[in-house]
């Protein structure tokens, strides 16, 4: 998703393919079509080799947003974007519980929820 918490592109797969792993399908979609994309942000999770499989291949440089070590609440830089689309997309009735078995409908509904939200910003704006 953008800085602004619209989905830019999205995988949903099964759960026992890794995050990283399905990272690298996202990626390998988003490539040539945003061009002025340059610098990813990911949670930790992502660290190691997709870092440098996205340089390599794509000439994107991901940034790892990394948890504090401390035992209190901070909010994180850019994570909180990925943390508010979750709240807007668990308002859909489809989404908010996981519903969905195919990892296509799963995406569609995602789909058509951001649809709907950004109809609704352009109709507020």
């Amino acid at each position: 998703m953008d800085t602004l918490g619209l989905v830019v592109d999205l995988a949903v797969h099964a759960g026992d393919v890794q995050d990283r792993d399905g990272a690298e399908i996202v990626l390998g979609q988003i490539v040539g079509r945003f061009s002025r994309l340059k610098k990813l942000w990911a949670d930790g999770g992502y660290a190691g080799d997709l870092v440098k499989y996205a340089k390599r291949w794509y000439g994107r440089a991901i940034e790892i947003v990394k948890r504090n070590d401390l035992k209190k609440f901070v909010v994180l830089p850019k994570r909180w974007i990925v943390e508010r689309t979750f709240a807007w997309l668990s308002n859909y009735r489809r989404l908010s519980k996981d519903y969905e078995t195919n990892p296509e409908s799963s995406e569609s509904m995602i789909r058509l929820a951001m649809i709907n939200l950004m109809l609704h910003r352009l109709r507020a704006g």
